[in-house]
């Protein structure tokens, strides 16, 4: 748990009106997809994609947003969701989304498990953020909100659509 300081300094951040590459970068990902998914699908939504019922992690509240978050997995499906509500048991939609090997879903990029490097940078180019990424790690408009792509062998491991950072 954060002290409230911290909390207090960090929602006052998140208030704070973005500058134009970070609303450009949210704009990327919230209009980003996997599949059929996005970042603010519902749970109703979320039952209608993907079937058959997840295992779900331990509900927490985020002092810094003042969130309800679950993580939501389908091992079946090679999928994590991050969900979230402002009020605890409520409804949920969707903040992130992780894929792993066993996902066959693509970006609306046509970019998925197994794509190899030179395809991923050929389709987001415009979005490259060269500063936050690395040798096996690309990143599409930031950390802070984005497409986050993990690479072995030259080819997609494994990718992230949403915040991984605060």
């Amino acid at each position: 748990m954060r002290p409230p300081i911290l909390a207090a300094l960090a929602a006052a951040i998140l208030a704070a009106p973005p500058a134009a590459a970070d609303k450009h970068h949210f704009e990327f990902m919230n209009k980003e997809r996997v599949g059929e998914l996005r970042i603010g699908t519902t749970q109703a939504e979320i039952a209608r994609l993907l079937p058959g019922q997840p295992r779900r992690g331990r509900e927490v509240y985020e002092a810094a947003d003042g969130m309800y978050r679950q993580k939501w997995t389908y091992a079946r499906h090679g999928i994590v969701l991050s969900v979230s509500s402002d009020k605890k048991g409520a409804p949920k939609t969707v903040d992130g989304i992780t894929c792993g090997t066993r996902c066959t879903l693509k970006t609306a990029r046509g970019i998925g498990i197994g794509s190899p490097l030179a395809d991923v940078q050929k389709a987001y180019a415009a979005e490259y953020n060269k500063d936050e990424s690395k040798p096996d790690i690309f990143v599409a408009g930031s950390m802070y909100g984005g497409l986050i792509l993990n690479f072995k062998g030259g080819k997609v491991s494994a990718f992230f659509l949403g915040a991984a950072a605060e």
